[in-house]
C-alpha cells in the first residue's frame, strides 16, 4: 500500500507546504527540530486539520479539504506509537495487546497475535504489568498493540527519543523486522541520522516546512545539501556484504569490491548490510597512504564539495560502495586542491563505526 500527501499549512511563524508518496516499507520524515516532521504526522493522524490537503493510503481518503473529507481518527485504522509506550498501567501486556483489536474492523485483515509476539520477543512479558518493565520492553509492546489493531498505516513519532543509548540499541532491531516482516507501511519520524540510515527504505527530508529530498536512505543522507556542512551527524550509508568472520574479533565484508574491515557483527557471511559512516571519521588523501593504523582505505573520486558557514567543508565522495561523506577544513580541502572529479583515498578508522550504525539491508533501501 502507498500514501499520498499533500498538505498546506500556516501558523504566524511557520508554513508548510508538503507533498510526497510513501511507497510500501519503513519511510522516514526526517529533518530538524521546527522542520514540519510532527506537524505532517498530526495532519496523517487526524489530530490535525491542515489549511489545505490531501491525504489517501491506496484507494482510501483520509482527507481531502476541496471536497470537504476529513475522516476523525478513529476511522483513519492508524497504529500510532508515541515517544513513551503510553500503556495501560492497571492492564498485563497481554491485555494491553488486545486493547488495539477490540477497536478493529471485524472484517479487517489482521497479523497474527502469535506472530506478533515472536516477532518483538515479548512472550515472556504477557502476564506482567507495564510498571515492571523497561524502557525498551515498554515499547515492544507499544508497537505489538499498535499492530494489533489491524492498522492500514503505523506512525512512529520519534519512538526511541526518551530512550537511551542501551535501550535504542535493543529496539533498533525490532523496527528492522517489523520493516521487513510487515506489510503494513510505517510513517518514521526523526532528526536522528543514525535511526534513519539504518531503518528507512524512503528517506523523505524536510526543512522549514517543504521537502529537500526524497529517495533511498543511502541517496538522501549521502546529499550534502541535506545537512549543512557542520552538522555532527552528517554521514553516508554503504551497502556491504559480509564475507568473513576473523579470529580477532573483526568482521570482513566487501564493500563494492573493497575491503572493509568493522569491529565483529551478529550477521551472518553471505548477509548484505547498511553500514553508517560519520563524516567526521573519514580522512581524505590524494594517494593511497601507507603505514597507517586504519585498515580501510575506500578508493573513490570527488563529487561535490560544500563549504559550510565556519572552518568546514562538506566533500561527497563516489566509492564502488556508494556514496561516502568526509567532513575536512576548507585548509585542508585546498591543500589537497579538491574539486569535482578529483581521485581520492578515503581512511576510515575500523573502531570508529558504532554498532547501531549497522543494521540489516532491505532491496529497496
Amino acid at each position: 500500500m502507498t500514501l499520498d500527501i499533500a498538505l498546506r499549512h500556516e501558523r504566524a511563524d511557520f508554513v508548510l507546504d508538503a507533498a510526497f508518496g510513501a511507497p510500501p516499507g519503513l519511510t522516514a520524515l526526517f529533518g530538524r527540530s521546527g522542520s514540519g516532521k510532527t506537524t505532517v504526522v498530526n495532519a496523517v493522524s487526524g489530530l490535525l486539520t491542515p489549511d489545505a490537503g490531501r491525504i489517501a493510503a491506496e484507494d482510501r481518503v483520509l482527507l481531502d479539504t476541496a471536497r470537504g473529507i476529513d475522516l476523525p481518527p478513529h476511522r483513519r485504522r492508524l497504529g500510532y506509537i508515541f515517544q513513551e509506550g503510553r500503556l495501560f498501567p492497571h492492564l498485563t501486556v497481554r491485555q494491553n495487546l488486545r486493547y488495539g483489536a477490540w477497536f478493529a474492523p471485524k472484517n479487517a485483515p489482521r497479523e497474527d497475535p502469535d506472530k506478533v509476539v515472536a516477532l518483538l520477543g515479548i512472550g515472556h512479558l504477557l502476564d506482567r504489568r507495564p510498571g515492571g518493565l523497561s524502557g525498551g520492553e515498554k515499547q515492544r509492546v507499544a508497537i505489538g498493540r499498535a499492530l494489533l489493531s489491524a492498522p492500514r498505516l503505523i506512525l512512529a513519532d520519534e519512538p526511541l527519543a526518551a530512550l537511551d543509548e542501551a535501550r535504542k540499541a535493543e529496539i533498533l532491531p525490532y523496527f528492522e523486522r517489523l520493516r521487513d516482516e510487515v506489510s503494513v507501511p510505517i510513517l518514521y519520524v526523526s532528526h536522528s541520522a543514525s535511526e534513519v540510515a539504518r531503518l528507512a527504505t524512503t528517506v523523505v527530508a524536510l526543512d522549514a516546512g517543504r521537502v529537500i529530498r526524497q529517495g533511498p536512505a543511502a541517496e538522501v543522507l549521502s546529499d550534502p545539501t541535506v545537512l549543512p556542512a557542520g552538522a555532527r551527524e552528517a554521514g553516508a550509508v554503504l551497502s556491504a556484504r559480509v564475507t568473513a568472520h576473523h579470529a580477532d574479533g573483526l568482521t570482513e565484508l566487501d564493500a563494492g569490491g573493497q575491503p572493509l574491515f568493522l569491529p565483529r557483527i551478529a550477521q551472518a557471511p553471505g548477509q548484505t548490510v547498511r553500514v553508517r559512516i560519520a563524516a567526521h571519521d573519514v580522512i581524505l588523501s590524494r594517494g593511497r597512504p601507507e603505514g597507517l593504523s586504519a585498515l580501510n582505505v575506500l578508493q573513490g573520486t570527488v563529487r561535490d564539495l560544500r563549504p559550510g558557514h565556519g572552518p568546514g567543508t562538506l566533500v561527497s565522495i563516489a566509492t564502488a560502495a556508494g556514496p561516502l561523506l568526509a567532513r575536512v577544513t576548507r585548509r585542508s580541502a585546498q591543500a589537497l586542491d579538491l574539486e569535482p572529479g578529483t581521485p581520492v583515498h578515503a581512511v576510515v578508522k575500523t573502531v570508529s563505526v558504532a554498532p547501531a550504525d549497522i543494521g540489516t539491508a532491505t532491496q529497496a533501501g
